[in-house]
């Protein structure tokens, strides 16, 4: 059994940061990849960013090059520093962990954090 808990979200400004944070409980941390997903009002949850335990990442084109998923195995946190953001990032920003990245691919992902609001005004 995994627990996440989300941190970090806030209002910002358009072109400012945001950095949110994941804390996972739980064993073999390192075995599971890791997936940032975020849900807009009206609209369904899509995928932004996954790293696997050996730390190769991908991200979903609309935050190439401003967004940065990384983790610390030996803290079971993982990370997404979210740069030059835009009023269109509003969303609840969703935390994920599988043992199959394909699952966070998927959106199938066994445990999901309870999400943080970030609010980028214009």
């Amino acid at each position: 059994q995994v627990q996440l808990v989300e941190s970090g979200g806030g209002l910002v400004q358009a072109g400012g940061s945001l950095r949110l944070s994941c804390a996972a409980s739980g064993r073999s941390f390192s075995r599971y990849a890791m997936g940032w997903f975020r849900q807009a009002p009206g609209k369904e949850r899509e995928f932004i960013a996954s790293i696997n335990g050996g730390g190769m990442t991908d991200y979903a084109d609309s935050v190439k090059g401003r967004f940065t998923i990384s983790r610390d195995n030996a803290k079971n946190t993982v990370s997404l520093q979210m740069n030059s953001l835009k009023p269109e990032d509003t969303a609840v920003y969703y935390c994920a962990a599988s043992l199959s990245l394909w699952k966070i691919r998927a959106q199938e992902a066994d445990y999901w954090g309870q999400g943080t609001q970030v609010t980028v005004s214009s």
